[in-house]
């Protein structure tokens, strides 16, 4: 586990927790680390929520297939980043979304009922991370209202520059890279792609973003 401690340090889970009480609390919990090739599901829909996730190298994406096979991005999920946990915590008996590594990707694997039942011993550390699990979920309820906000809009442009908007302030400049190629793009927006290229090459055209693949300047 020790070879994971620059990721695990800048994971949400484990923060104000030290570097030496990591490995005791990971064997408390009984962590476990798994790989996964690019497009299996991490978590499939239908099955049981018991586990939370984080990512170790790799990435991976929350996807959503609806009753006509229209496919749709919820997230992306980048190394240090958790997942799973909603649904873990609140016992979920069929997960209404597929977790799918977007690329080969290493997993640690946690069951959340060793999360939130502290064990006979009672650990100050396990406490922190019962506080830190808490706040996690609050973090993603609010960017569960952000794309709210963008898939709300009822225009590909007004959702495109929604979260261009979104991700300039995120990462507090107006020239930044996003996740996604077109079509996962498209499908995070939950917009046709040729009609998100559409809008796209007319922003361009109006001088009012520049973009290259995955790369974007808001003018």
């Amino acid at each position: 586990m020790r070879k994971y401690f620059e990721i695990l340090r800048k994971c949400p889970l484990f923060c104000r927790i030290e570097n030496e009480n990591i490995i005791a609390l990971l064997d408390c919990l009984g962590a476990k680390v798994r790989t996964f090739d690019k497009g299996n599901a991490i978590i499939a829909e239908g099955n049981p929520a018991k586990h939370i996730g984080i990512i170790l190298s790799g990435s991976a994406q929350i996807v959503r297939i609806d009753y006509h096979g229209n496919r749709s991005i919820a997230a992306g999920i980048e190394p240090s980043e958790v997942f799973g946990e909603a649904f873990a915590c609140a016992e979920v008996a069929s997960m209404p979304v597929t977790i799918a590594a977007n690329e080969v990707c290493e997993v640690m694997l946690i069951d959340c009922r060793r999360i939130m039942h502290s064990c006979s011993n009672a650990c100050g550390f396990h406490q922190q991370i019962i506080f830190n699990l808490m706040k996690e979920l609050a973090i993603k309820n609010i960017m569960f209202h952000q794309k709210l906000e963008i898939t709300s809009k009822r225009s590909t442009r007004d959702k495109l520059m929604t979260y261009l908007m979104q991700q300039a302030e995120k990462n507090g400049s107006s020239r930044f890279y996003i996740p996604f190629d077109r079509q996962e793009l498209a499908d995070y927006l939950e917009v046709d792609r040729s009609g998100l290229s559409a809008e796209i090459s007319k922003l361009r055209k109006e001088g009012a973003v520049r973009s290259r693949k995955n790369y974007f300047e808001l003018l």
